[in-house]
């Protein structure tokens, strides 16, 4: 069964379809939306070879000219250079403004192909077709997309909605049990955020969920959906609410650059450590009792996820180098640094009231948990 979740922003409103084989009804669900049969795909060498035939019959089937660019796999695709490329091929195909173009791929392809959207020709429309749970639960809705920059990850983006959303279940199933754990940490982040219940059916399901159950993942995707859905109709632009959405991220996206956004560590995982170590904070400033860091811990480590800097597979700057990546994170506002924390499971807010000292107390701890 097709869940459907709405997300209402008026004139670009938008529906995100969950359920499975929508791959193989893309043609049909698309048509609707485009202005003339035609449209551009953009997919990655990880992907092209398991779905790109797929959705290539279904366009055909409804009779929808297409051609397909294939770039790189990896995160180093969020570049200037495969952004160039990405807009050259565009503009070779003759995208009009009008037209549609489609991310087929994971939080990568999206990012990078809702962000040539964007700009190519002040706006074009784009379907997301998110074949990764991370991209499926959270970057392909929203409407936030972009590159990176030297100087941190998602530095150059655009606010640009989709014009429909297509979380095909079963395509999960063609993820390595690695990718697949990641984007289960952006599934918990949503729990710990603001939805307790949802995080106790986490720690109920999740065997399941890793385990394969369609119906599992189906329900997993559609509450992570609406949840993101309600917060982005709220706060589109993230003036407020929606900036409780990167919970974890501040950490994460200082560890991915330390990594060198490679796979060393993967965005999920980033998240899963980043969501531990806001918790662990929270702790130290007396905003929770420490059983609740020890909860969130204790639900990653059973579904074999990391959950500390000491995890990563790799050598790690010093915690104040880390703590100086932070300072290039998007929720600085007037040179100060804003942090997700949380006073329980499901109660999380922003604050800049964190002094760097605690900060580097649990980076040092996370580097070494055996001293903490």
């Amino acid at each position: 069964m097709t869940q459907v979740v709405h997300v209402p922003l008026g004139d670009r409103a938008y529906d995100i379809h969950i359920g499975r084989d929508l791959m193989g009804q893309a043609g049909a669900l698309i048509e609707p939306v485009l202005c003339r049969a035609k449209v551009a795909i953009v997919t990655d060498s990880n992907v092209a070879p398991l779905h790109l035939h797929r959705l290539k019959e279904a366009l055909q089937s409804a009779g929808i000219a297409h051609a397909a660019l294939i770039l790189p796999a990896g995160e180093a695709t969020k570049s200037w250079a495969h952004l160039s490329q990405t807009i050259d091929f565009f503009l070779n195909e003759k995208i009009e403004r009008r037209d549609v173009v489609i991310a087929l791929g994971g939080g990568v392809i999206g990012d990078l192909v809702g962000f040539a959207a964007a700009i190519l020709r002040r706006g074009v429309r784009f379907v997301q077709i998110p074949t990764s749970l991370l991209a499926q639960v959270d970057s392909s809705v929203g409407g936030k997309t972009g590159i990176n920059a030297v100087q941190g990850k998602n530095l150059i983006g655009a606010f640009h909605q989709p014009s429909l959303v297509l979380a095909d279940i079963d395509v999960l199933d063609t993820l390595t049990p690695r990718d697949f754990l990641a984007g289960y940490g952006e599934v918990v982040k949503y729990g710990l955020l603001g939805n307790a219940p949802f995080f106790e059916w986490l720690e109920k399901n999740g065997p399941a969920l890793i385990a394969g159950d369609p119906a599992a993942r189906s329900e997993a995707v559609r509450v992570s959906c609406q949840m993101k859905a309600d917060i982005v109709v709220r706060d589109e632009t993230e003036q407020g609410d929606r900036a409780l959405l990167n919970l974890g991220h501040t950490f994460c996206h200082a560890l991915e650059a330390a990594t060198g956004y490679s796979d060393r560590l993967l965005h999920g995982e980033g998240v899963a450590i980043g969501c531990a170590l806001a918790f662990e904070t929270s702790a130290r400033l007396g905003l929770c009792s420490q059983e609740v860091p020890s909860r969130v811990r204790a639900h990653f480590q059973a579904m074999g996820m990391k959950t500390d800097i000491s995890d990563i597979d790799a050598a790690m700057p010093e915690p104040e180098d880390l703590f100086a990546l932070m300072g290039q994170d998007k929720k600085v506002v007037a040179g100060q640094l804003n942090f997700i924390m949380a006073r329980d499971i499901g109660q999380a807010f922003v604050t800049a009231d964190v002094s760097e000292a605690v900060i580097l107390s649990v980076l040092e701890a996370s580097m070494d948990p055996r001293s903490a």
